[in-house]
């Protein structure tokens, strides 16, 4: 059954949960509300509370080999990708029938693992989407795998998920783990009624202002960076740029993470309200003192049991007095859902004085 074809039956049908009675009380058409939802006029620069927040509904979650993977779903609907700076919309097309969601976890630690992930639908015929899904932010699900999918029809499909040798440089009791590729099988049936029935909630008092709502993940973790109490080592300060918020410290074992240098630098960045981790970006430093440069390089990107996904190098000493500026050469090259698409892609640089 074709999208068209469902939003044509459904269109008679009164509320009681149906996607069009949820649509109709917001005083919009079906169909526009799948092609252009609302959407706040003169978005800030920033992270913002969106016009509406879609519901979203869970298939199932595996366990294989200390991964945990899970497949949700939603409504099919708008996102940005980018690509270094540049922002593009993806519409919602004609055929599409869902909004596919999947992440994956560390069993053991319950981080929220960022690995290149590809996913391929098969029902009795054979496979009927394949693709590598979109990482993605979400204020209602943080950083996770994304993407619109057209099914043939309603009925039972088996979603694979398989992720590949991590490529983001592992720290601490994460190193050498997450080295082999995973395989994963979700068995779900996609069913209109469901899958359309789901919560929209309109934000009327707080869309466009700054803030975001709360993550609605309650039974898988959310990827978020450690608060700034809680994060190892010596607190050197913090910074915003494109209203992201870097916490900067200094760990005094650079061995630990395979550095020969007396000291490790880290810089976690988050979002401004819910501590999101914000991953696959291109981030340099330059370490200043009495007018020399003492040090200036890039910033590893690496996944550790203490400071979460963050930035960081190996460093010969940081005293009073340094400068520390912090480049940011790519923004994350993640995609958004709306209250994110405005936020984190100029980002000048910053200076902290130690």
């Amino acid at each position: 059954m074709k999208r068209r074809r469902f939003l044509t039956r459904t269109a008679a049908l009164v509320s009681g949960g149906t996607l069009a009675g949820c649509l109709s009380s917001f005083g919009f058409e079906t169909e526009s509300a799948w092609r252009d939802p609302p959407l706040v006029d003169d978005r800030p620069d920033a992270v913002y509370y969106p016009a509406i927040v879609e519901g979203m509904g869970t298939y199932g979650m595996t366990e294989v080999n200390g991964y945990k993977f899970a497949l949700m779903y939603s409504f099919p609907h708008r996102f940005w990708t980018v690509t270094q700076g540049n922002r593009n919309k993806v519409v919602v097309e004609s055929d599409d029938s869902l909004h596919l969601m999947a992440s994956v976890w560390d069993v053991e630690t319950e981080t929220v693992l960022p690995i290149d992930m590809s996913l391929e639908i098969r029902n009795d015929d054979g496979v009927v989407s394949e693709r590598a899904p979109w990482p993605m932010l979400s204020q209602s699900m943080g950083f996770h795998y994304g993407d619109n999918v057209a099914l043939p029809s309603e009925g039972e499909y088996t979603a694979t998920l398989r992720v590949s040798p991590m490529q983001t440089n592992r720290t601490g009791a994460f190193s050498g783990r997450f080295s082999e590729l995973q395989t994963a099988e979700i068995p779900f049936e996609f069913d209109t009624d469901e899958a359309y029935g789901l919560d929209i909630d309109r934000l009327e008092d707080r869309r466009g202002q700054r803030g975001a709502v709360e993550p609605a993940m309650d039974e898988m973790p959310v990827a978020t960076a450690p608060a700034k109490a809680d994060l190892p080592g010596r607190i050197l300060g913090e910074a915003t740029s494109g209203d992201a918020v870097f916490v900067v410290s200094v760990l005094e074992d650079a061995a630990r993470f395979g550095g020969e240098r007396q000291s490790y630098l880290a810089v976690s960045p988050r979002t401004p309200y819910n501590r999101i981790t914000l991953p696959l970006m291109s981030v340099s430093a330059a370490l200043t003192r009495n007018g020399e440069t003492v040090y200036e390089g890039p910033l590893g990107n690496a996944l550790d049991p203490e400071l979460g996904y963050h930035y960081g190098t190996a460093v010969d000493e940081t005293g009073p007095g340094d400068t520390l500026t912090i480049t940011v050469d790519a923004p994350p090259q993640v995609s958004r859902h709306d209250g994110y698409e405005t936020a984190f892609l100029d980002m000048p640089p910053m200076e902290i004085q130690l």
